[in-house]
């Protein structure tokens, strides 16, 4: 094992220690695919419940801005970044320090998976009170210069949004421990159907009945407090919570768990604060109309992501233990049948983005059309995103934060720099190029660094006929599109038919119904007698 992939000392004390097999650089080609058939599984729960999180986080959008117009929209979303950046600063890197150490250690009442929880708690939610507090103490100071002069209840918006921080840190660690601690659908019911199923709701509640910012920003926190307290019961069982599980942490635990975490604090606020930090930029730059159509158009490019964050979430813990045991081959060959997925999945949403901006934009109505040159911007930087893969989770789950945190670093530079020079003259579009700039920085750095770290092939030739096939034929549909009906919506309708004709035609070849067979066999575990032989490691045990 490598000292890229070593764990830091301590952070096996207390847990049975891997076996000559399990020490090996590499893995058998037994291992690798059992491993891949494994994260086939994990991932498709994933994507499916980043599927159903997309649509209904499309649903929140359209209530946000057909109920509130762009100035109403530019402040909400812009209370939204002030929770996303200070939840993010707040938990201090410990959401991925506990995906990084749980699947290290040993779950139930005679585990030392328990001791982690105080470790990791204490510090994000003393943090968050501090926040919080001093949050709503500025509140009334922050909110002109933030949500506009012009918006009424500003202070009470921005007091409430301030409010809530401590309850969604919390929410954010408990939802990663349940990620390491229980099978993936407990997460992606909890993730990507109850947040995101409840939130579109309670927004569209609160506008239908005429109660203003503030009643649709409660409709938005009201659950993550729901989240929080489904977490906490679906943890405590697997970790011995309140049967005897010890809770005392030891000494190393803090400055294991902390040596990995604390790197990591400040790329995690850079990761989700990217895009609100150009909404924050915006509103204050360009005025809160700017970023209302920005923060439009970022929804769309979010959604866009689910797929990537959907993989990422299913096979973390999986990357975690693989790399922790020094199985660099299997967990590059997880990366690359992830990354070929999450392409094929994500690339015909952002080139169908680019080409119909028009007819997306249109769904929120006609006054953030003025996105348009914004959403294709940002559409085809992401095709660079999703194109790496998830390198940042290779990063974190081997134990390099401190390369992610360049990475970051890097990206959140150029986007701030270009952002202050680009925004006051051309607002949205020149928030947009800017962010553009900082996704291809981060993620082309993180690409290296993890292909350094790894020292494995992370794409491969299957990768690359992959992207050209998904680029060739939406290419091919979105001309017709176009041809026919031009960008708006009915050529955005063309485009889809004749995709929808291509993808059944390509049922009809026997290599791809072979390849859809292979992965269904991978997904329901069938064949798998090399994976039912292998005993089952007890970091892993309850998930």
């Amino acid at each position: 094992m490598t000292a890229a992939t070593r764990p830091p000392a301590g952070a096996d004390e207390g847990r049975p220690r891997p076996g000559p097999a399990e020490g090996s650089a590499t893995s058998s080609p037994a291992g690798g695919s059992a491993e891949t058939r494994r994260s086939a599984r994990s991932g498709v729960a994933g994507l499916l419940g980043a599927a159903t999180s997309g649509l209904f986080g499309f649903v929140l959008a359209v209530v946000i801005t057909r109920g509130y117009g762009t100035t109403g929209a530019g402040a909400f979303f812009a209370a939204i970044g002030v929770v996303t950046v200070a939840t993010a600063i707040c938990t201090l890197g410990a959401e991925t320090g506990l995906m990084w150490a749980l699947p290290r250690r040993s779950a139930g009442v005679r585990g030392d998976a328990a001791r982690v929880l105080p470790v990791a708690l204490i510090p994000p939610l003393l943090t968050a009170l501090v926040v919080a507090g001093a949050g709503v103490l500025a509140a009334d100071a922050l909110a002109p210069r933030l949500l506009g002069d012009s918006l009424a209840n500003g202070d009470a918006l921005l007091t409430a949004t301030f409010a809530a921080v401590p309850v969604v840190v919390a929410m954010t660690l408990l939802l990663a421990a349940l990620r390491c601690v229980r099978p993936i659908r407990a997460y992606v019911g909890v993730q990507f159907l109850l947040l995101p199923v409840a939130r579109p709701v309670l927004v569209g509640a609160a506008a239908l009945a005429g109660g203003g910012l503030l009643a649709g920003m409660t409709g938005w926190l009201v659950p993550a407090a729901l989240a929080l307290l489904v977490c906490l019961t679906l943890v405590a069982g697997p970790l011995g919570l309140g049967r005897g599980a010890a809770l005392r942490p030891h000494r190393a635990d803090w400055s294991t768990f902390w040596r990995f975490a604390l790197p990591r604090a400040a790329s995690a606020a850079i990761d989700a604060g990217n895009m609100w930090v150009g909404v924050l930029l915006t509103s204050v730059l360009a005025g809160p109309a700017d970023a209302g159509v920005f923060g439009a158009v970022g929804r769309y490019v979010l959604a866009g992501q689910l797929a990537m964050q959907g993989l990422r979430v299913a096979v973390s813990p999986q990357l975690s233990r693989l790399l922790g045991r020094g199985e660099r081959a299997a967990a590059a060959a997880v990366h690359r049948q992830l990354t070929t997925w999450g392409l094929v999945l994500s690339w015909p949403v952002y080139l169908l983005l680019a080409v119909f901006a028009l007819a997306f934009l249109q769904l929120f109505g006609p006054e953030f059309t003025a996105g348009v040159p914004a959403m294709t911007v940002l559409a085809l930087a992401m095709l660079v995103n999703t194109g790496v893969g998830n390198v940042q989770s290779l990063l974190l789950m081997g134990g390099r934060s401190g390369l992610h945190l360049v990475a970051t670093v890097a990206g959140l530079t150029v986007t701030v720099a270009l952002g202050l020079l680009l925004i006051p003259r051309h607002g949205a579009t020149g928030a947009a190029v800017a962010w553009a700039a900082g996704i291809a920085t981060e993620n082309l750095t993180a690409a290296g660094f993890a292909r350094s770290v790894v020292r494995e092939p992370l794409f491969d030739a299957g990768m690359v006929r992959a992207a050209a096939a998904t680029v060739v034929g939406v290419g091919l549909a979105a001309g017709a599109g176009v041809l026919v009906g031009g960008r708006g919506l009915p050529g955005l309708a063309v485009a889809l038919a004749v995709l929808l004709a291509g993808c059944v035609g390509m049922l009809t070849l026997p290599r791809v119904r072979a390849g859809i067979r292979e992965t269904m066999r991978q997904i329901r575990g069938g064949g798998d007698a090399a994976a039912a032989g292998e005993p089952t490691p007890a970091s892993t045990r309850g998930r």
